[in-house]
């Protein structure tokens, strides 16, 4: 089992949708029609094949994406620290500069998108092969890298040193054009996923990523005040006991069991067995009399209340009697607020403020100060989640005092003595099946009609209309 520690570079993972977005921009701007040209460029002694300019790749971000000329460049630019294109007059720089400095774009298999699981063994080869090219002449962050790296992986040093020597061997017997490309991509690569210290870091993401390039961040007495905080919480954290826990699993079970249809019998009877509607005709929204079972998982939670409508008209007519149904009708349209049409949202919530909140308003509700504060500083930019301070404020208002009321009043006590109770209908009996008939036996149908309509013979002629039809034409014109 491989132990992966936050100080082995896993902490931080690329932000995959953006990355994914990019990575489709640059397959549209390799397209042999309408992409940005590319032509065979000299670099040195070496022909780059596939090449193109800074000036080209912003004059098509610009033309294509109808952008200005600034934008263009600062999106070929993050291009390029990502590692969808890289420089090959400076290989060392990662910037895009819109003149005739060539680029080229990054093989599929050097992109960000894609990260190996053993990136760590591909960097060492990377590391010992530029050693042994250089004879030793690394940078000095390289370096500390490559000795990192040894002490880590040691157990593999040896497969990556025959790796580098391999690879290193089989360069050098590559043309020169594959050569300087290879090592090109490969360079550009590494300096987006490792950077030098200091560098920005395009790949970053995360609470701990730098928020000041080129600035060395040391841990401050905050930082670890913080820090001691934080631990001193977790271990004063009350901790449930697994007989707790799993004796609430139970109880919560025991009393769902005769909701399930897979470990309780559907009363009635189950209609996808029997064809009989009369289960959901019993546990209909608005049905007037609902079934014993679904008053009493009432009773379970105020949310199991809430979620039935036959339930909550209920309890809106108990709030009505305590003279506080404005508390449900707020609730409820906080939640056509959170779910309904967005582009009327500004108008929903001024129209609920000045229903509920605002002063001497018709339905005005109780809330306290500080609550009125954060739903007014929401509504001076309205959306969806405004008013969420005020709604939770009289959720738990309903939830802790007008619910267990509810359940004690006589209205609760009198619908449950009322609840239907339905019996098991007798599984012998059959209901009639409502089929769709089969073509063919309707198109043998249709055919045996009309052969009967062809051997009866044309329906007899009326009389009546003949003679009249033969007397307007003999009628003498007027």
């Amino acid at each position: 089992m491989k132990i992966h520690r936050l100080e082995q570079n896993q902490r931080h993972r690329p932000r995959q949708h953006h990355l994914a977005k990019l990575g489709a921009l640059v397959v549209t701007m390799q397209d042999s029609e309408h992409g940005v040209p590319m032509r065979d460029q000299l670099l040195g002694d070496a022909v780059i094949p596939d090449s193109t300019t800074g000036r080209d790749l912003v004059q098509w971000l610009e033309q294509r994406l109808q952008v200005t000329a600034d934008e263009a460049q600062q999106l070929g630019w993050l291009l390029v620290l990502c590692g969808f294109i890289y420089p090959l007059c400076e290989p060392r720089n990662l910037v895009l500069r819109a003149d005739d400095s060539f680029y080229r774009f990054q093989s599929p298999y050097f992109w960000p998108l894609y990260q190996s699981e053993n990136e760590d063994t591909d960097y060492a080869i990377y590391l010992a092969r530029k050693n042994i090219r250089h004879k030793g002449a690394l940078e000095q962050h390289e370096q500390e890298l490559y000795s990192t790296l040894h002490e880590k992986i040691n157990h593999e040093w040896d497969y990556v040193i025959t790796q580098a020597k391999e690879q290193y061997r089989s360069g050098r017997e590559r043309p020169t054009c594959d050569r300087v490309v290879l090592e090109n991509q490969e360079r550009a690569h590494w300096l987006t996923r490792r950077p030098p210290p200091g560098a920005f870091h395009a790949l970053d993401c995360g609470l701990n990523r730098v928020v000041k390039p080129g600035t060395e961040e040391k841990p401050s007495i905050e930082f670890y005040r913080r820090q001691v905080m934080y631990y001193q919480q977790a271990v004063s954290r009350s901790r449930t006991k697994s007989t707790i826990s799993l004796g609430s699993l139970v109880k919560y079970a025991e009393a769902f069991r005769v909701y399930d249809p897979l470990l309780a019998p559907c009363l009635p009877s189950n209609p996808w067995v029997t064809d009989d509607t009369m289960l959901w005709t019993l546990n209909a929204p608005s049905v007037d009399v609902p079934t014993r079972l679904r008053v009493e998982r009432w009773a379970f939670s105020f949310y199991e209340l809430l979620r039935d409508p036959r339930g909550r008209r209920e309890f809106q007519a108990f709030l009505k009697k305590e003279f506080s149904g404005e508390n449900l009708a707020f609730w409820e349209s906080c939640e056509d607020l959170k779910h309904g049409d967005q582009s009327k949202a500004k108008e929903k919530a001024e129209e609920i403020y000045k229903l509920f909140l605002a002063q001497g308003a018709r339905r005005w509700i109780n809330i306290d100060g500080k609550t009125m504060e954060a739903t007014v500083r929401g509504l001076q930019c309205p959306h969806r989640y405004a008013l969420d301070a005020a709604q939770t404020h009289i959720y738990m208002l309903m939830k802790k005092d007008t619910f267990y009321r509810y359940l004690k009043s006589d209205l609760y006590k009198k619908l449950l003595a009322q609840a239907i109770v339905p019996r098991e209908t007798d599984k012998s009996a059959r209901f009639a099946r409502h089929t769709s008939p089969s073509p063919v036996s309707l198109r043998a149908e249709q055919e045996e009609e009309a052969r009967r309509a062809a051997a009866a013979g044309p329906p007899p002629a009326d009389l009546t209309q003949v003679l009249s039809q033969l007397d307007r034409r003999n009628r003498p014109a007027k």
